[in-house]
C-alpha cells in the first residue's frame, strides 16, 4: 500500500460542498492499483490513464488548475462507464462515484466540445427522458435503416439499437393504482421510468401483474418520470435535479398519504440513482429530507422480493439452465448481488454465472451511443462468457443489459422478474416465445 494522494486546492475551491467532497475520495486513494484488474477499459486498452486510478489522477489535476480541462482529460474521463466495479474491489474505500460524477459536472461547464459532440449529447439528455418523444422518434428510426452500414459510429449505434417493431402502450404508463387480488398486504409505488415503457413495456407489466397477484396496491403516481440518471451522467445537473425534484415531489404526496412499504425499481440503472437523491440534496434545506425518505424506501425489485414471503412455484418442470447477468448498477453501485440468483434457484432454475461477472457488458446508460467501439468490444466478451455457460436463457435486471446483450447472441435475453413470473404461473417471457416461434418458423 502506498500513501494518501495529495492535493493543492486553494481557500476559495475549499467552500465549494462539491470540491470538498472531491478532495475527500483524490486523498483517500493510495495508488495500490486493485481497481486496475476490474476496470473493463483499463482490461480492454491497457492505459494507465484509462484506469481508476489514472483518471483520479487527471481529475485531481483539473480540478487544482480550474478552468478549462485539458482535451486529454475529457476524453479519459468519457471513457469511464461508471460501471463503479472499483468501488468493490478497492481496499481503501475511496468513492469513484462522486468523484467522476463531479468530474463530468465540470467538464459539462469548463469544457467547449465540438458542435456535433454538443449536439449529440444534449438530444439525448432531452429526447430519451421524454417518453413520448422518444417513442416517436423510433417510429421514424426504420428510415435509417437501410443506411446503416453508412452512417458514422454514434449514429448507427442509435439505428442498431431501434427495436424492428414498437410495442404497444402499456395501462402502467397512466397513474393509477393497480389494485392488490384479494386481501391488500402493503402499498408499493412503481418507478415506470422513461426508455424501459417505451422499448420494453412488459417489464412493468410483469411487475403490476406479479405483486398484485402477492397482495400489493402498485401504485403508479401522477408527474413521476425520469430518475435522472441519463442527464447525471452526461453532466447536466440542473436537468437531473429538476426530475428527481419531479419524483421526490410525487411520492412524498403518497407517503404523506396512505403510506408507501417502498419505492420500487425494475431498472437497476434507474435504482442506482433513486438511492442517491438523499447525498444529491443533502445540502439543500428545503429538499433533504424528502430527499432522504425517498431514497430510503427505493429499492430494487429483487430486494423487495426477498423482503416477503412468497408462495411456492406453482409449478416449474422445466429445469432451464439460466445465466444471470449482474447489472453493475445492481451489484457495483447497489451491492445487491446475491438476492437475484437465490429468487430464481427458489423458482426451480439452475443459476450459472460467468467468472468475470464483475465486468460491464457495456451498455452504462448512454455508453453503448457515445463510445461504441469499445462498448461492442465489451458486449463481445460479455456475450462470450455468458454463452459459455449454454444456457437456455439469459437473465438480468436492468433494461440497458437486456439490449445491449441481446444485440450479440441468438440465446433469449429476459429481466429476472420475467422468470420468477413465470415460475408462478404467469407467461412465458417475450424472448423466449419470440425464440420459439422463430425456430418453429412462426
Amino acid at each position: 500500500m502506498g500513501c494518501e494522494m495529495q492535493t493543492s486546492l486553494n481557500k476559495v475551491q475549499h467552500c465549494e460542498p462539491e470540491i470538498v467532497a472531491s478532495e475527500k475520495a483524490i486523498r483517500t486513494c493510495v495508488h495500490c492499483g486493485f481497481c486496475l484488474a476490474t476496470c473493463p477499459t483499463y482490461v480492454l486498452l491497457g492505459d494507465e490513464l484509462d484506469s481508476p486510478r489514472g483518471r483520479i489522477y487527471q481529475m485531481k489535476e483539473m480540478l487544482e488548475k480550474g478552468g478549462a480541462p485539458s482535451p486529454e482529460t475529457v476524453k479519459h474521463v468519457d471513457r469511464c462507464l461508471s460501471c463503479l466495479a472499483c468501488m468493490t474491489t478497492c481496499p481503501s474505500g475511496v468513492n469513484y462515484m462522486r468523484l467522476v460524477d463531479h468530474a463530468r459536472a465540470y467538464i459539462e461547464e469548463n469544457h467547449k466540445r465540438p458542435l456535433m459532440d454538443r449536439m449529440m449529447r444534449s438530444f439525448l439528455a432531452f429526447a430519451l427522458p421524454r417518453r413520448n418523444l422518444f417513442r416517436f422518434l423510433l417510429k421514424l428510426s426504420p428510415m435509417g435503416k437501410p443506411f446503416k452500414e453508412v452512417l458514422p459510429g454514434r449514429l448507427k449505434a442509435m439505428v442498431s439499437m431501434a427495436p424492428p417493431s414498437m410495442p404497444a402502450r402499456h395501462a402502467s404508463e397512466t397513474p393509477q393504482v393497480f389494485p392488490a387480488h384479494g386481501e391488500r398486504k402493503g402499498r408499493i409505488a412503481l418507478l415506470i421510468g422513461c426508455a424501459q415503457p417505451v422499448l420494453a413495456p412488459h417489464i412493468n407489466e410483469t411487475a403490476i401483474r406479479y405483486f398484485n397477484r402477492l397482495g400489493m396496491d402498485v401504485i403508479v403516481s401522477e408527474g413521476v418520470g425520469c430518475c435522472g440518471a441519463l442527464p447525471h451522467h452526461l453532466g447536466k445537473v440542473d436537468q437531473s435535479h429538476e426530475m428527481a425534484k419531479a419524483n421526490i415531489r410525487a411520492w412524498m404526496k403518497e407517503i404523506d398519504g396512505e403510506g408507501l412499504d417502498a419505492i420500487m425499481v425494475t431498472a437497476s440503472g434507474c435504482g442506482t440513482s433513486l438511492k442517491d437523491y438523499g447525498f444529491m440534496f443533502a445540502e439543500d434545506p428545503e429538499w433533504s429530507e424528502p430527499a432522504s425518505k425517498v431514497a430510503a424506501l427505493s429499492k430494487d425489485v429483487s430486494e423487495v422480493l426477498s423482503e416477503m414471503d412468497l408462495p411456492l412455484p406453482v409449478d416449474n418442470p422445466r429445469d432451464l439452465v439460466v445465466a444471470y447477468q449482474s447489472a453493475c448498477s445492481l451489484q457495483h453501485g447497489q451491492k445487491v448481488t446475491q438476492e437475484p440468483v437465490q429468487l430464481l434457484k427458489a423458482a426451480g432454475y439452475r443459476v450459472l454465472e460467468p467468472q468475470e461477472k464483475h465486468l460491464c457488458c457495456g451498455s452504462a446508460g448512454t455508453y453503448n451511443i457515445l463510445q461504441p467501439e469499445i462498448a461492442n468490444q465489451l458486449r463481445e466478451r460479455k456475450v462470450a462468457a455468458l454463452e459459455s455457460l449454454k444456457p437456455d436463457v439469459i437473465a438480468t435486471g436492468n433494461l440497458g443489459c437486456m439490449a445491449q446483450v441481446s444485440q450479440g447472441t441468438y440465446v433469449p435475453v429476459v429481466h429476472t422478474l420475467e422468470l420468477l413470473d413465470w415460475a408462478a404461473g404467469g407467461p412465458e417471457p417475450i424472448a423466449m416465445q419470440n425464440r420459439s416461434l422463430a425456430e418453429s418458423g412462426g
